[in-house]
């Protein structure tokens, strides 16, 4: 192939990439919520578009589609493309739309702070890479080396997390051993009650706006003239008094803050309701079994790590190699291993 169809095979991938990330980031991050930054949604795409291509570049690598020169500019391309944006780009702008959120912030200070922030965790990306052997004499300090390995300690790091947090959520989420008992009669009744409420609210805003209706009415039907006007305006009492405002105030924000926690609580058992019916399906019942087979899966693995840390015990071999053993030795796969 030549290097202009290479070019227009790599650029019409990203497009249906980037329109893949765009949809999503709409349909499945954010599909209940209102996206009040549009630019969030575009550099999620974007760096979606660019992981995607540099997958596919591996796997056009191993097939040997495209150009070998052309699949290495490619590579060259997207992978400072990719850095610029997890190092440079995100970063600042990250701090940039939290310390645009600070209120007592001037917009003025806006763009220094953000490049403050942004240097900071440029030096903090920077000691990361101290405690491992990243440095070596083949490259320079600024090298692409030295901040690929450094995303790779990062990379790691985060996926462990990612893989600790997945371990724990996924039984809590998908057994039914977790679920709490709702019905559709519980669901209702805080529905009343949340109505109720929001009567009350209503009832109480009304009574304000009328308190200070009256308040204002009889403030300009006692603007009389002379001494006389004077003293009848120091000695009356106006009509909206009545009614104490600031108490009603006060009132209708506790009623307010109540609304709100009955809102969140509807919503829960809504969710649980709908969790309830899925776990009554298929789909359900097989999650709810593979949420018990993986609890003792970090079971046993929680007790394996602790007999390895106690007796000092090392494993010779990783799972996937010993996974590779079994198929070839023990179930006769055939296994192509020239590289």
């Amino acid at each position: 192939m030549s290097l202009l169809t290479d070019f227009l095979v790599v650029t019409v991938s990203q497009v249906f990439f980037f329109a893949g990330g765009w949809v999503f980031f709409m349909k499945k991050l954010f599909k209940d919520y209102e996206v009040h930054h549009l630019s969030v949604q575009l550099l999620f795409s974007i760096t979606f578009s660019l992981s995607c291509t540099m997958f596919e570049l591996i796997i056009f690598e191993i097939l040997g589609f495209l150009d070998s020169s052309s699949r290495y500019l490619h590579w060259k391309l997207g992978l400072y493309a990719i850095l610029f944006m997890l190092i440079v780009f995100l970063p600042f702008y990250i701090g940039y739309l939290i310390i645009s959120n600070i209120p007592f912030v001037k917009k003025k200070l806006l763009m220094p702070l953000a490049l403050g922030a942004w240097l900071v965790f440029v030096y903090l990306f920077w000691k990361i890479g101290d405690p491992f052997p990243i440095l070596s004499p083949k490259h320079g300090i600024l090298s692409i080396e030295q901040v690929i390995s450094r995303v790779g300690v990062v990379g790691v790091t985060l996926m462990a997390l990612l893989s600790g947090f997945g371990a724990v959520n996924y039984p809590y989420t998908s057994m039914a051993y977790f679920m709490r008992v709702v019905t559709v009669n519980d669901v209702l009744n805080m529905e009343k009650k949340l109505l109720q409420t929001l009567d009350v609210i209503i009832m109480k805003k009304k009574r304000i706006a009328l308190a200070m209706k009256e308040k204002l009415q009889s403030g300009s039907g006692r603007q009389t003239s002379g001494i006389w006007g004077m003293l009848q305006s120091v000695t009356s009492l106006p009509s909206g008094s009545k009614e104490d405002i600031g108490q009603l105030k006060q009132s209708v924000d506790a009623l307010e803050e109540f609304s709100r926690q009955l809102f969140l609580e509807t919503v829960e058992l809504h969710n649980m309701l709908e969790r309830i019916e899925w776990s009554k399906t298929f789909k359900g019942k097989y999650f709810n079994f593979i949420g018990y087979f993986f609890s003792l899966y970090c079971i046993w693995k929680i007790f394996i790590c602790t007999i390895n840390i106690v007796f000092d015990r090392v494993g010779r071999v990783d799972p996937v190699t010993r996974g590779m053993e079994i198929a070839v030795h023990y179930m006769g796969f055939d296994v192509d291993s020239v590289i």
